[in-house]
C-alpha cells in the first residue's frame, strides 16, 4: 500500500528514491573512507543494495530511472568538474600529448582488436563481438559506435558499466602490484580503459592521477569514435 502510494505520487516518490539514492551512496563513500575495503566501492554498493531493493518492492528500471532524472541530470555537470584537475596540471600535460595521443592509439587498437577476435573465436557471435569490444568508453560514445556498426548496445551498456567498475575497484592496485607507481602512467591508464568510474575514483588520489586519467578518458573518446569504424568491419573481414 505504502509502495503503491508513493509511486502514484510522482512528486514524492522522486524525493524519496532520490534519497535513498543518494544516502545509500553517501554510507558506502563514509565507510569506504573509514575502512578502506575494496567492495566498499560506493558506486557498486548502491547499485548491490537498490537492485534488491527495487526488485523487493516491485519497481522496474523504467520507474526508477523517471523518479530519480534528477540525478542524471546532476551527472554532466559531474563529469564537467572532473576537468579541473586537468586545468590544474594543463601546462605539464600539453608537453606530452604526442606520447600519450600514440600510446593511446595504440591501447584502443590492441583493445579492440583482441576483444573482438576473443567474443568471435569463444561466442561466434559479432552482434556481441562488437560490443564488447567496445567496452572502455563512456556509455554515450560506446552505445552510438555499437549501434552504428550493427552490435548489441545492451551488451555495450553492461559491458562498460563493468569495466569501469574494476578498474575503479582493482586497476590502481593493480598497477601498483606490478610496479606501475606513476601518477601519469596510472592516469592513463585507468582513464583510457574505466572511463569516468575509474577517473572519479583517481582524483581521489592526488590531482595529477585525476589529471592523466581526465585526459585518457577524453581522447580515448575521440580516438575510439575514429578508430573502431575502420578497424572492427576489417576484423569481421579477417574472420569470416
Amino acid at each position: 500500500m505504502l509502495t503503491t502510494f508513493i509511486v502514484n505520487s510522482p512528486i514524492l516518490a522522486s524525493i524519496v528514491f532520490t534519497l535513498i539514492t543518494i544516502a545509500t551512496y553517501q554510507f558506502a563513500s563514509a565507510c569506504q573512507q573509514k575502512w578502506q575495503y575494496i567492495w566498499l566501492n560506493p558506486m557498486l554498493f548502491t547499485i548491490s543494495i537498490l537492485v534488491p531493493f527495487l526488485l523487493l518492492i516491485d519497481i522496474n528500471y523504467q520507474e526508477y530511472s523517471q523518479t530519480t532524472e534528477i540525478l542524471n541530470l546532476l551527472l554532466e555537470p559531474a563529469i564537467v568538474a572532473l576537468g579541473m584537475p586537468l586545468y590544474q596540471q594543463f601546462k605539464q600535460i600539453r608537453f606530452y600529448w604526442r606520447e600519450m595521443t600514440a600510446i593511446l592509439v595504440l591501447g584502443i587498437t590492441v583493445v579492440i582488436t583482441v576483444s573482438f577476435l576473443l567474443a568471435m573465436w569463444l561466442i561466434k557471435a559479432p552482434e556481441i563481438a562488437i560490443a564488447l569490444s567496445l567496452k572502455s568508453v563512456t556509455t554515450p560514445i560506446g552505445i552510438t559506435l555499437t549501434e552504428q556498426l550493427f552490435g548489441d548496445s545492451s551488451i555495450t551498456a553492461f559491458a562498460i558499466l563493468i569495466a569501469g567498475l574494476f578498474g575503479a575497484l582493482l586497476g590502481p592496485q593493480w598497477l601498483s602490484f606490478i610496479g606501475i607507481n606513476s601518477a601519469k602512467a596510472q592516469g592513463l591508464a585507468i582513464g583510457s580503459a574505466s572511463h569516468v568510474i575509474g577517473t572519479a575514483v583517481l582524483v581521489r588520489k592526488s590531482a595529477e592521477h585525476g589529471a592523466y586519467s581526465s585526459v585518457a578518458l577524453i581522447l580515448s573518446a575521440i580516438l575510439t569514435a575514429l578508430i573502431s569504424p575502420w578497424l572492427i568491419p576489417l576484423l569481421q573481414r579477417l574472420v569470416t
